[in-house]
């Protein structure tokens, strides 16, 4: 199985590089785990609404360019589903047992993804209303991918 997270923008703090790398190490185990960075745009102050779709459409064609076709993507959105954790590991585990075995989330920079990339998702899902930095996100979801692996082992990480 493939699992691939493609995220706008670096980490740049050594906190979070730790948290995504221990995770990482931790899905080898059970997966061919990768993490794509693609290049997030300057955002000026007072941007206007052209300019933050403009923006949104840059990144997302960077996106769109590292997609593998064969792949369940998964965008993360506000407006997308909700899951438990016990759900959404349900969820990967019927998708990997009946359709696929490539999966890809994208996580958008500070201003979202495109409209262009949240119509080709497979699925949105959403970690709730919060709004978090996307350098948070990207540990939330890499914990959430290992959750779902160890409850779907039937391991004794998740309680």
């Amino acid at each position: 199985m493939k699992v691939e997270i493609i995220s706008v923008g670096k980490l740049k703090e050594n906190f979070w590089k730790s948290a995504i790398n221990e995770y990482a190490k931790r899905l080898k185990v059970f997966c061919n785990f990768s993490i794509l960075e693609v290049k997030d745009e300057k955002i000026a102050d007072n941007i206007s609404d052209n300019e933050i779709t403009k923006i949104k459409e840059i990144e997302g064609k960077r996106i769109l360019s590292r997609i593998k076709q064969d792949s369940f993507i998964f965008c993360l959105d506000m407006r997308g589903k909700e899951y438990s954790s016990e759900k959404f590991a349900a969820r990967l585990n019927k998708l990997a047992t009946y359709d696929t075995s490539k999966f890809v989330f994208i996580i958008g920079g500070s201003l979202g993804l495109s409209q262009e990339v949240l119509n080709m998702a497979d699925e949105r899902v959403s970690f709730g209303k919060f709004t978090l930095p996307h350098q948070l996100m990207r540990v939330v979801l890499t914990e959430q991918i290992y959750r779902s692996f160890m409850i779907n082992n039937g391991r004794v990480y998740h309680k």
